[in-house]
């Protein structure tokens, strides 16, 4: 990623209170990035910042729409997204990522990057299966391939004919042998 300021707020200036931000996002956004999934988009982010002695919280609101490719005529369409998303920042001894949702940033950072949180949120929004709408109404082909699968294994030790003996079926079956 390239590093561009304008996606980097400055939090040591900013007072204890709540902070609102806006970001337009589009090409020039999506092309920062050495990434194919999203070649271009036009999004909306409101960022609220709210600023504590001890804990900042960013309240992320990105609306708009990315263009994809679809998976299955290759025609490009646009996906719309509306995404409400929240990030935890608090004050520790070295800099770190905690969690998915959770920083950790020393007392003396001046600024906090957000590119690639606001990038990254866009594509966990994208769906895995990208249709243009024109597909989106059809019939599945292989309906019972989203449907859950439940796996078992047998121990070597398992007992077959205790489990299915209530069974008739499966006595037509044993006698095949």
């Amino acid at each position: 990623m390239k590093k561009d300021s304008q996606f980097d707020l400055a939090i040591a200036k900013l007072a204890h209170k709540t902070h609102q931000f806006a970001f337009e996002l589009d090409r020039t956004f999506f092309d920062q990035f050495e990434q194919s999934l999203i070649p271009d988009g036009n999004l909306h982010a409101d960022v609220t910042l709210t600023k504590t002695d001890r804990l900042i919280t960013l309240d992320f609101r990105i609306t708009g729409t990315v263009r994809l490719i679809c998976d299955r005529s290759l025609d490009e369409f646009d996906q719309p997204l509306d995404i409400t998303e929240q990030l935890l920042v608090r004050y520790g001894d070295r800099e770190v990522e905690l969690d998915d949702n959770v920083l950790q940033i020393t007392p003396d950072t001046q600024t906090l990057p957000i590119a690639q949180h606001l990038f990254d949120y866009i594509g966990l929004a994208l769906p895995m299966k990208k249709l243009h709408p024109r597909f989106q109404n059809e019939p599945d082909e292989n309906p019972g391939a989203d449907s859950k699968l439940i796996f078992t294994t047998r121990q070597s030790g398992d007992n077959d004919e205790d489990e299915d003996s209530g069974d008739p079926r499966w006595d037509a079956l044993r006698n095949l042998n």
